[in-house]
């Protein structure tokens, strides 16, 4: 069958499904048998979503799969009610991002309602990512993250929990909220420096957070370095913590070719991404008289 008879098929199953939902509130629907009527239509329903599916039509996909949601949830399915939200909202991601966002909420209310967090958060995470990539709210894109973070400290899930907390300091200090970015990096990096597996990360949290300083205040950063170097002497060797003092010392002196220099050297052995990029240029800014590029 092709697609438009997959399409013709769901939207008369969508059609018989609707009707069955209206026959189980008339008073002889009620009384004989009302309730599996509205499982009889939340089962067309799903059918009618996934042939909308093959359809490629996505928006009647996810407005099949909403319906069936709704009934799941008069019928006392908490969790079926959730499912079907939660596909509802991965149909939409594909063509009504907002609406998808809907729907992954109400799924979040359930789940969050039966004590699930950790699933919770999961579907934070999805909504965080559709902030990020398709409507670029990136303030809306940070509160989803945070309150991930949250259930997942929650449940004891830390390495999730700093999963989405980094994703969080990596935004805050694009939008320039430093403050907020240097905790969780300071946070983050001291929780990971005592485990043998993760210690390499560490260095990279510490060497962002003082990053983060050092756009604020030269002084706080120099300080900050100190203080990094003493609660994990790891630091003192990295890459990071050698270029974090020829910045400094460039910065001290006003000489912006030297920290190009710096720059560049460490570039060559471990390429900057584009966050460490835009954080250096911003601290290259301060220098007097410094056009503000890495050249």
């Amino acid at each position: 069958m092709d697609n438009s008879g997959k399409e013709k098929e769901a939207i008369q199953l969508m059609a018989e499904a609707e009707k069955k939902v209206k026959s189980s509130h008339s008073f002889f629907g009620g009384m004989f048998g009302g309730n599996s009527k509205i499982e009889e239509a939340c089962e067309m329903y799903a059918r009618a979503a996934n042939m909308f599916k093959m359809a490629k039509n996505w928006s009647a996909a996810g407005n099949a799969f909403c319906q069936a949601a709704k009934l799941h949830m008069q019928l006392q399915s908490k969790h079926d009610s959730a499912t079907s939200f939660v596909d509802a909202g991965n149909a939409y991601k594909k063509a009504d991002p907002q609406e998808a966002i809907n729907c992954l909420n109400a799924a979040i209310d359930i789940y969050t309602d039966m004590g699930r967090f950790t699933i919770a958060a999961k579907h934070h995470i999805t909504i965080a990512e559709i902030y990020e990539s398709e409507l670029v709210d990136i303030e809306k894109a940070i509160a989803h993250y945070e309150q991930a973070a949250d259930y997942y400290k929650g449940e004891e899930s830390n390495s999730s929990a700093n999963k989405c907390l980094l994703k969080v300091a990596s935004y805050g200090a694009q939008l320039e909220q430093y403050q907020k970015a240097i905790e969780i990096y300071e946070q983050v990096a001291t929780n990971t420096m005592d485990n043998p597996l993760l210690k390499y990360s560490a260095k990279e949290y510490f060497f962002k957070a003082a990053l983060c300083h050092f756009i604020v205040d030269e002084l706080n950063a120099k300080l900050a370095v100190e203080k990094y170097e003493e609660m994990f002497p790891a630091f003192s060797d990295s890459r990071e913590c050698k270029l974090l003092k020829k910045l400094l010392e460039a910065h001290e002196e006003q000489n912006s070719e030297a920290f190009t220099e710096a720059v560049k050297e460490f570039d060559s052995v471990s390429r900057l991404d584009q966050w460490l990029t835009t954080m250096l240029l911003r601290i290259k800014k301060t220098i007097q008289g410094d056009a503000g590029d890495l050249k």
